[in-house]
C-alpha cells in the first residue's frame, strides 16, 4: 500500500467513524409487533405509512393532536403501544406534539444523519415505527423535547 492509498483508507475510516457507520450490521432489529409491508400499507393511511415506516415528516401545525389537552395516553398509531402520558405534553411552538418524557420502556432511539448532521431519532419500542426526534431544549424536569409526528400517534382519553 503506498502513501496515497494509506491516506485514502484512513480518511474513509475517519468519515465512517464520524458518521456512525461502523458497528451497524445493517440487520433490522426484531420487534415484538411486526407486519409485512403490504400489511402496514393496508393498516395505515398513506401519510402515516410514510412517517412510521419510511421516516417521513408531516407538515408542522397540521396535526389535530397539537390541540389535544385532555387527560389520557398517546399511543403508537401503528401498533397501539402506550408511548406518552398527557401529563408530559407541552406546547413547544414547533408545530408538532411535544413531550418532555416518554413512558418507561415505550420508545427506542437511534442516530439519524438524514439532514447531514446527527440527530436522535425516536421510534416505537414495540414495532419500530418512526415517531420523530428528541432534542435537548425541552422544559424541566428532563430538559428533553420529544418532537413527534402527530400522524404517528393516536390519543386514548382517560
Amino acid at each position: 500500500m503506498d502513501r496515497r492509498q494509506f491516506l485514502g483508507a484512513g480518511g474513509l475510516a475517519a468519515a465512517t467513524a464520524v458518521f456512525g457507520l461502523w458497528g451497524s450490521s445493517g440487520a433490522a432489529k426484531a420487534y415484538a409487533f411486526t407486519l409485512s409491508d403490504a400489511e402496514w400499507r393496508k393498516r395505515l393511511s398513506p401519510l402515516a405509512y410514510n412517517v412510521l415506516r419510511h421516516q417521513a415528516t408531516e407538515y408542522p401545525f397540521t396535526s389535530p393532536l397539537n390541540k389535544e389537552h385532555r387527560a389520557g395516553i398517546f399511543t403508537c398509531a401503528g401498533c397501539g403501544q402506550r408511548l406518552f402520558s398527557s401529563k408530559t405534553k407541552f406546547d413547544s411552538g414547533t408545530g408538532w406534539p411535544s413531550f418532555w418524557s416518554p413512558l418507561p420502556g415505550a420508545v427506542g432511539t437511534s442516530r439519524d444523519f438524514e439532514l447531514g448532521y446527527p440527530r436522535t431519532e425516536v421510534h416505537c419500542g414495540r414495532c419500530g415505527g418512526h415517531l420523530g426526534h428528541v432534542f435537548d431544549d425541552g422544559p424541566k424536569p428532563t430538559g428533553k423535547r420529544y418532537c413527534m409526528n402527530g400522524v404517528a400517534l393516536a390519543f386514548v382519553p382517560g
